[in-house]
């Protein structure tokens, strides 16, 4: 077995990354997932060691000075990063890895690793992505606003992926997601 291929899923807050990355994990065998670490509270139901690693704003700063992170960045008042030392590891087991992250993360990671596959979530609409924010209810009204304002900065980076897939029907998303890793997969073992 070779080394494993690095997948990048970023798009805006909202968009249905989350799901749409545990849909591909639980229906890919040998794809796993790279936990970021963040500086930002847990939501309710998300789980240290889980969704993210959560640790202080010192601890992470440390670890920057350390140059233990793949990619990092600073989103909605917090800092989020992806270790190099795990994501390195798994690909090296023949791994492939699943990375979520944001679009600044996403630059720095095709700029250190340019075979990395790109994969932009977009919404149907700036509209529905509003729609799902305010459904998710997990932002209030200045975080909502700022959320919206990134999104739109960021689907205009949208053209700098290898892939955009438009989460309209979760079910279809998904299966476009699966297409593309698999399609990657074959390549690789044809080639």
């Amino acid at each position: 077995m070779g080394r494993g291929r690095l997948f990048i899923l970023s798009g805006p807050s909202g968009v249905g990354k989350g799901t749409l990355r545990e849909r591909a994990l639980d229906d890919i065998e040998g794809l796993v997932y790279s936990i970021s670490c963040t500086t930002r509270r847990s939501r309710p139901g998300e789980r240290d060691g889980v969704e993210y690693r959560f640790i202080s704003r010192p601890d992470f700063e440390e670890r920057v000075k350390q140059g233990r992170f793949l990619e990092y960045a600073h989103v909605h008042d917090a800092f989020y990063g992806t270790l190099k030392e795990d994501v390195e590891r798994e690909l090296d087991a023949g791994h492939d890895v699943l990375l979520e992250i944001d679009v600044q993360g996403a630059l720095q990671v095709r700029q250190r690793m340019p075979d990395a596959v790109s994969i932009f979530v977009a919404p149907p609409s700036l509209e529905e992505l509003e729609r799902r924010l305010r459904n998710r209810g997990t932002e209030g009204g200045e975080e909502l606003r700022l959320r919206l304002k990134n999104a739109a900065e960021e689907l205009q980076r949208a053209g700098e992926y290898d892939h955009v897939v438009v989460n309209d029907n979760l079910d279809e998303a998904s299966l476009t997601l699966r297409k593309i890793i698999l399609d990657y997969r074959l390549e690789h073992e044809v080639g």
